[in-house]
């Protein structure tokens, strides 16, 4: 059975988990899948990514089954492997959207719990519906977030709630999900927004796109001169290029862009 689904449409990339009638929990299928869909549109030439869970929820997080496969697996030798550049396969499944050189949005409804909450970390941008709830989930199974959590959750929350969601394993509502940063914003119907949203991203400049997502990762990790280095770096690439001459053409001529 397939596990995720990706459509194009002008210049959109749309990711869609297709376990609906499982709430899209992950199994070990649907690992593997997620990470070949992120691979085959970083390698696409889309020029922004929705991502979203069919039915009632986003992703219920790791599907009860797998527990029973886990106990049967080294977790050392499963875990502890590298074999996505820096990550293991299950952290995979949350940092390749972070590879993929162009915008990624997360439209969620229902729940983003453990691993689905991490996966949607992942995404650059968050729309949640009101009702949605999201939470660290994995304490209560015993377990500490381990898809990529802790290299994405300290860039978007204090300590201090990072903590509490982490040790409580609480689950929270997305308004104060979107207070604590989790959660970039709510809409009464998500996928429409997260839709209307990469379209305005598709058609804008695809090189500033791509160095923009590059540079802001740079800025996010690196030290001020390596980030006012690659700020040049980047603009210096960009400057007098087809694509910013366009764009230049496009305004003054009040049409949009046409890009090649």
């Amino acid at each position: 059975m397939s596990r995720v689904s990706v459509e194009y449409k002008n210049h959109i990339a749309h990711v869609t988990l297709t376990r609906g009638d499982k709430m899209n929990a992950l199994d070990d299928a649907m690992i593997k899948a997620i990470i070949s869909a992120g691979q085959e549109v970083a390698a696409s030439d889309a020029r922004a990514v929705v991502l979203s869970g069919e039915g009632k929820s986003f992703c219920a997080g790791l599907d009860m089954a797998s527990f029973a496969s886990m106990a049967q697996t080294d977790p050392t030798e499963w875990l502890m492997t590298r074999s996505h550049k820096d990550a293991n396969e299950v952290q995979e499944v949350a940092l390749v959207w972070q590879r993929v050189p162009v915008p990624v949005i997360c439209a969620i409804q229902g729940v983003a719990y453990g691993g689905g909450l991490q996966l949607a970390l992942g995404a650059d941008i968050r729309i949640a519906h009101p009702e949605a709830k999201l939470a660290v989930m994995e304490m209560k199974w015993g377990l500490i977030p381990d898809m990529g959590g802790m290299v994405l959750l300290p860039k978007l929350v204090r300590s201090d709630v990072l903590r509490l969601l982490t040790y409580s394993a609480r689950p929270i509502g997305a308004a104060q999900a979107a207070d604590w940063g989790l959660v970039t914003k709510l809409s009464d119907d998500p996928l429409t927004e997260a839709l209307a949203l990469a379209e305005d991203i598709a058609g804008q400049s695809p090189s500033a796109i791509r160095a923009a997502k590059r540079l802001i990762e740079v800025a996010e990790a690196k030290p001020r001169t390596e980030v006012l280095l690659e700020e040049s770096s980047e603009q210096a690439e960009l400057i007098g290029k087809p694509d910013q001459m366009e764009v230049i053409a496009a305004n003054f001529q009040g049409r949009k862009p046409e890009f090649k």
